[in-house]
């Protein structure tokens, strides 16, 4: 069932063509549908965002929640959660407190006092921060001020909450173990999330489905795994950080690009197109299109590559760490039709 219909919405500032910061954007989330909205600085996403919670009046278009139109609720009626990327906690007010704050601003936490600050116990286990109800918050890390601030935004049970780069300030270590642990806490509550960041990585391991947008509208939408390898267009492509893309001339189940003929998965469209070739598709090989080693990183699992090739531009590659070459080495590289993709158009 769905919960919120985005339906035409465009929101505007000024007359300028270029200041439309959402353009008749459709979107839905289902109950339960945890939804990742991805884009470079300016593309529209926290604009949304303030669209859904109220903050943000619309142009044009209709926001709905529960199939009802939101056009005359505030802010404080149309339980939603919003928790941002600086987490907004109150420095005077113990965890405890700020949690209780969630509680008390929509009403939670009537009754007794034993059952109110259960409920806070209950929320603090909940976000793994148990037993921390008196510590002040500037003696908390930035993950457990990150921990204090999801639990203040589930406290009024939401029906959606709504998280703008909530990861966005802890270092890349710390991101990638609570973003696993968001996404166990999500499933497990059976919460609907629609959350705004510019990690693709962390979009990609907490969502059920990624938008990507562009210049306020929605570029492509769908499961992590049908966007990072059917990316829409070049944009979504390079957005996600592939590099080998170029134009080429498809037919008979191979593209015609500047590093040569690349044969093609079956069912490709045909004419001229743009051709992308994941890192992994670029093989190093006995004979194919010569190229010159140019840069080489160290990536974990295998060494990442840029290659200087005899005609076209340069390519990156992946290859294991056993025999990797070095930098000014001549190689050869030949390309797996499994990880070419022909990109649809614009």
């Amino acid at each position: 069932m769905t919960l919120l219909q985005l339906e035409g919405v465009s929101v505007r500032f000024g007359e300028r063509a270029d200041a439309c910061a959402l353009d008749r954007v459709d979107l839905a989330v289902a109950e339960h549908e945890i939804v990742c909205v991805l884009g470079p600085s300016g593309s529209g996403k926290s604009t949304l965002l303030r669209v859904v919670a109220g903050l943000q009046g619309v142009s044009a278009g209709r926001v709905l929640l529960g199939g009802a139109d939101q056009a005359a609720v505030p802010v404080h009626r149309r339980g939603v959660g919003l928790m941002f990327q600086d987490h907004q906690l109150f420095p005077h007010r113990d965890v405890g407190g700020n949690v209780a704050f969630g509680l008390r601003m929509r009403g939670g936490g009537r009754g007794s006092k034993q059952a109110y600050e259960a409920r806070v116990a209950e929320l603090l286990e909940l976000v793994g921060l148990p037993g921390a109800r008196r510590r002040a918050v500037a003696s908390l890390s930035g993950g457990e001020q990150q921990r204090v601030a999801l639990a203040r935004a589930l406290a009024p049970s939401p029906r959606l909450l709504m998280l703008d780069e909530p990861l966005g300030q802890l270092d890349r270590g710390l991101r990638e173990r609570l973003v696993v642990e968001l996404r166990g806490l999500f499933s497990g509550l059976g919460t609907t999330v629609l959350a705004v960041t510019h990690d693709q990585g962390e979009a990609f391991a907490l969502a059920d489905r990624v938008v990507v947008m562009r210049d306020g509208r929605i570029a492509q939408a769908g499961s992590p795994l049908e966007v990072w390898e059917r990316p829409a267009s070049e944009f979504v492509a390079r957005f996600l950080g592939f590099e080998n893309v170029a134009t080429a001339v498809v037919a008979g189940g191979a593209a015609v690009t500047p590093w040569g003929k690349v044969a093609v998965p079956d069912g490709s469209p045909e004419g001229e197109r743009k051709v992308l070739i994941r890192p992994a598709g670029v093989v190093l090989s006995p004979e194919g299109l010569g190229c010159e080693v140019v840069s080489r990183t160290f990536r974990g699992t295998h060494v990442a590559l840029r290659l200087r090739p005899e005609a076209g531009p340069v390519l990156e590659a992946e290859c294991g760490l056993a025999g990797a070459p070095s930098v000014g080495d001549r190689v050869a590289v030949g390309f797996a039709p499994a990880e070419v993709v022909v990109l649809p158009g614009e």
